[in-house]
């Protein structure tokens, strides 16, 4: 059959390769020149499947008081006349509670762990490269009592096959030995073995490439206006050509994989979806001192400031920004990564040559995506990954050419319509 893709972010490319590969006709529209220039285009780079803990926890309920007289907080507010704004904030707070945040975590790590398995047999398949490195990512803690709490945490969770090692200072030390100048003020850390650490961006453009060998059609500058629902089924979409032109692309199914503007665009055709954008802040910058650098992924749980070694480059990315659609970049909080990359790994970078990037997250209350059909028929949805976009793209781009076969994935995830 015909499918539409809306969007090629990693998402979007993702799941147009699954569909292609499962023998449909595909065809991808993006408002930009290329993939993967949005939300996709400066993440992490952390493939985290054991360590992707919900924003929505009771820790953050805990420090949220703290935080809204912050102004470097990790998780910003800026209240707008925006009545999405509130109740997702409402709703997010809800998550917050320890039934909701456990049953969230397991949730997590479940499309997790099929989407990494599902990334590393496209590797196999395909060889694409885009600077990985498969030594796992630590996180670590620098205050003893939060220590104590990540440690039984992680040892709960045990029991449910997320794979987390709790270590001492000096195995986080043997594990990254950058962070050996430090080690006196290390409580101690957890660390997945098995996660990764690769650039998303360049993997979606060079998946997108080989899906358009593979005959996925591409079409960029091209920004989709609205869906086109006739007879309560869906049929396609409205578009608009960079120069004006406006057209209506006609297919047997539409998947929505267009990030944060996902539930605007959802809203018309009455799917109501509760994505909102979360700006994130991230610096990359290259590598002046292979001795001092970074080897794999690490994040700093005091702050929640993540790192990742890209090749020759490191990347720190931090903040959640409820700020609806504004996507301009704060250059405080850039300078602010400056600093944390010179704390924990001094003389490593080259701070003389920084790129600063400011993206929008689409993101849920729960931090779950939606993926799945919707209550139209020939309508699905592959949005809303928040900061784990990278790590669930491919299970979820498989898991939606899966659902449109008739099948349900083999992983235990709610699934919308299914």
């Amino acid at each position: 059959m015909t499918v539409l893709v809306l969007g090629a972010g990693v998402i979007g490319v993702t799941a147009a390769w699954f569909l292609r590969a499962a023998g449909h006709e595909v065809r991808v529209v993006e408002r930009r020149e290329a993939a993967a220039l949005e939300s996709s285009f400066a993440n992490a780079g952390q493939v985290s499947a054991h360590l992707a803990d919900p924003w929505s926890n009771p820790s953050t309920l805990r420090q949220l008081p703290k935080w809204l007289l912050q102004a470097d907080a990790p998780l910003v507010w800026r209240p707008r006349l925006d009545l999405d704004q509130w109740r997702w904030l409402a709703l997010f707070l809800r998550e917050c509670s320890r039934e909701r945040y456990a049953r969230n975590l397991l949730h997590l790590a479940n499309i997790g762990l099929y989407s990494r398995e599902t990334l590393r047999a496209l590797r196999r398949e395909t060889g694409i490269g885009y600077d990985f490195h498969q030594g796992g990512i630590l996180l670590f803690q620098t205050d003893p009592a939060a220590f104590d709490q990540s440690a039984a945490a992680a040892r709960r969770l045990e029991a449910h096959g997320l794979k987390r090692r709790v270590c001492s200072r000096e195995e986080c030390v043997a594990i990254e030995p950058a962070l050996a100048h430090m080690k006196e003020r290390i409580a101690g850390g957890i660390y997945s073995p098995h996660d990764e650490t690769g650039d998303a961006h360049q993997f979606a453009q060079a998946l997108a490439r080989l899906g358009a060998e593979r005959g996925i059609r591409f079409d960029y500058g091209v920004a989709v206006k609205r869906l086109v629902v006739e007879g309560g089924e869906a049929k396609g979409a409205e578009v608009e050509h960079a120069d004006g032109r406006r057209e209506v692309l006609r297919a047997d199914q539409t998947v929505v994989c267009t990030g944060p503007h996902s539930a605007r665009l959802l809203a018309p055709v009455g799917v109501r979806v509760h994505i909102y954008p979360v700006k994130g802040y991230s610096i990359t910058m290259p590598i002046v001192d292979e001795a001092k650098a970074l080897r794999i992924g690490v994040t700093d749980a005091a702050v929640k400031v993540a790192f990742s070694r890209l090749g020759d480059r490191i990347r720190a990315t931090s903040t959640a920004e409820i700020a609806g659609y504004d996507a301009s970049l704060d250059k405080r909080r850039g300078e602010a990564l400056v600093g944390h990359v010179e704390r924990l790994f001094p003389g490593a970078g080259d701070t003389a040559r920084v790129t600063h990037w400011a993206g929008l997250r689409p993101t849920t209350p729960s931090n779950l995506p939606y993926v799945g059909k919707t209550a139209v028929k020939g309508l699905l949805v592959n949005a809303g990954h928040g900061t784990v976009g990278w790590t669930q793209s491919c299970g979820s781009g498989r898991a939606i050419a899966e659902i449109l076969a008739g099948k349900r994935p083999e992983v235990d995830f709610p699934f919308v319509g299914v």
